[in-house]
């Protein structure tokens, strides 16, 4: 069921971890993880190179178009995979992204 907090992934979207999620490396198991209340998640090192990028700045065109020019891959390829990897995330609660603030 989804909630009233779930966001909908596109190129537009500024997506950042929420406030309770934090990106760690863990030192011990030598991989990175989201922790969030009660759960962790080990994301993939392509997900936390993505999730890196996700400071609620740059939009999810923006990060498709650095890791385009950086793997030299195709945009729309890159764009494809990161909105099904963001919305993944976003669909478990560990994404949200910012919204522009209306007077």
């Amino acid at each position: 069921m989804a909630g009233p907090r779930n966001i909908s992934v596109s190129e537009a979207s500024r997506p950042v971890l929420p406030r309770h999620a934090k990106l760690k490396y863990d030192e011990t198991r030598k991989v990175w993880v989201i922790l969030a209340p009660e759960r962790v998640l080990a994301p993939d090192e392509i997900a936390v190179e993505v999730l890196q990028l996700c400071d609620g700045k740059r939009s999810v065109g923006e990060v498709s178009d650095q890791l385009a020019a950086k793997y030299a891959a195709p945009r729309e390829a890159i764009l494809t995979d990161v909105i099904a990897m963001l919305q993944d995330l976003a669909d478990k609660g560990f994404l949200t992204e910012i919204r522009e603030k209306t007077p």
